[in-house]
């Protein structure tokens, strides 16, 4: 479409592309190599402003500041940009927005941000093709229409995958907590009394004893604090009786541990009633303890039926949630990688009967050596994840090692009477601020591909 040139000082049309009257039109010749050409050339200053903006936004900072993600998705916005202008094959373009969206639920961003990303875009877009265009306001409105057009595409495609992947995860979440509930509900219910009743009684010893009562553990330290926030926080979800717990226990450790310091420094006399405060709350969680047990109804089976470690399927679900946990928390959290070394020579060598045998008593040595607030899945054949809660990457270095020495050193029983010995190498990833749970998987992996080429048998951190 052309524009007529208006005589010198007439002004043009007043639209927001009126062009000057000494401006030659641009050579190109349609709104999708308009679109393309703009898009093209401020594509770099489209990321910075997305940055600059969502950098500052109170939501979006949490899942844009660590270093990788600031450097890949700088990278992926780019190209995703240069894609929206140009489109190219539409079924590949609808599978990479398809794929965008699933990875945006992964990593559990909530969707009105990216929506708000998306109007960011398209606004700024809109200003360039204003301030820069010289053509007429048929064709600015022809290529803000192409442009609303696309981006409001992508925006669908990416929505119906994130939908589709967010309802997969939560009902993954919902069958874990089912699972939780049914797996040896007395053992569990009974083994967290009992923790409990143990933390209590040190507290209570350490105030008779020589240990200062200032160095008592807090409760929430303790393995039953532990197993409140991080297993019962998915078995029990949504129930009141654990916020109760949580603020009960708050109550000790920010009050009552502090009111027994300063009781054993007064005396006998103002120790007894300090000492009744805290098994008054101690009595309060048991009682909640109980109704929280006594309410669940509903169960599912969900774990390996050989090894009897998590089935796989609850892995996004509950990576997901504790690295959620371990950014609010600023926390500590550690995943290690464990595999069988040569485990095809033992079902060659023995036949898999043998094969499964080893696997479940392998099993058994990792279950052993973790706590109850930790989590066992069977990653693959002969391949097994932990992920360990609130801990650092001295401390899981040493849980790995002793996983590693006391498979070495277990003499495993085969079905024809044999023994064998097997040993295993383990890669170990600490959570580093990425918000995608499978960051710090591929990195344990990568580590425990190190320890097999460097001779196995061995712990190596990513």
């Amino acid at each position: 479409m052309s524009a007529s040139k208006k005589p010198d000082g007439q002004k043009g049309d007043g639209g927001p592309a009126a062009q000057a009257p000494d401006v030659p039109r641009p050579s190109v010749s349609s709104a999708q190599d308009i679109l393309n050409a703009v898009v093209t050339e401020a594509a770099d200053e489209l990321v910075r402003i997305f940055y600059d903006r969502f950098l500052q936004h109170p939501e979006a900072s949490a899942f844009l500041s660590h270093a990788v993600v600031h450097e890949r998705l700088s990278t992926s916005l780019r190209a995703w940009l240069i894609d929206l202008a140009r489109i190219g094959d539409a079924e590949s373009f609808a599978d990479r927005q398809r794929h965008i969206g699933e990875v945006h639920a992964r990593v559990r961003i909530p969707i009105h941000l990216v929506l708000e990303g998306a109007g960011l875009i398209r606004s700024r877009l809109i200003t360039l093709l204003k301030d820069r265009a010289s053509f007429d306001r048929t064709t600015f409105a022809d290529v803000v229409l192409l442009l609303s057009q696309r981006i409001d595409h992508a925006m669908s495609l990416m929505s119906r995958a994130y939908v589709t992947r967010a309802t997969k995860g939560a009902q993954a979440d919902e069958a874990f907590r089912l699972f939780a509930l049914g797996q040896d509900i007395g053992l569990e219910r009974e083994s967290q009394r009992a923790a409990l009743m143990e933390w209590s009684q040190s507290v209570v010893f350490g105030l008779f004893g020589e240990e200062n009562a200032r160095r008592q553990q807090p409760i929430m330290n303790s393995s039953f604090g532990l197993w409140l926030r991080h297993r019962a926080g998915v078995m029990f979800q949504g129930t009141p009786a654990i916020d109760r717990i949580n603020e009960t226990m708050l109550h000790i450790d920010t009050v009552l541990l502090p009111k027994l310091v300063e009781a054993k420094a007064a005396g006998p006399a103002e120790t007894a009633p300090a000492i009744e405060a805290l098994q008054s709350c101690i009595e309060t969680i048991k009682l909640l303890l109980a109704d929280l047990f006594q309410s669940v109804a509903g169960l599912e089976n969900g774990r390996d039926p050989l090894t009897r470690t998590l089935n796989r399927r609850f892995l996004p679900s509950i990576l997901g949630r504790e690295i959620a946990m371990a950014q609010k928390n600023n926390s500590p959290f550690t995943v290690l990688m464990i595999d069988i070394d040569h485990f095809k020579r033992i079902n060659d060598g023995w036949g898999h009967s043998a094969g499964d045998v080893v696997l479940r008593q392998v099993a058994e040595i990792i279950l052993d050596a973790v706590r109850l607030s930790d989590f066992v899945f069977r990653y693959g054949g002969e391949e097994f994840l932990v992920a360990l809660v609130e801990t650092a990457p001295e401390g899981a270095h040493q849980i790995a090692e002793r996983i590693r020495s006391a498979i070495m050193d277990r003499s495993l029983l085969l079905p024809n009477g044999e023994t064998l010995h097997v040993t295993a190498s383990i890669g170990l990833a600490t959570f580093e601020g990425h918000p995608d749970f499978e960051f710090v998987v591929r990195a344990s992996d990568q580590a425990l591909y190190r320890a097999k080429r460097l001779g196995r048998n061995r712990t190596e951190m990513a």
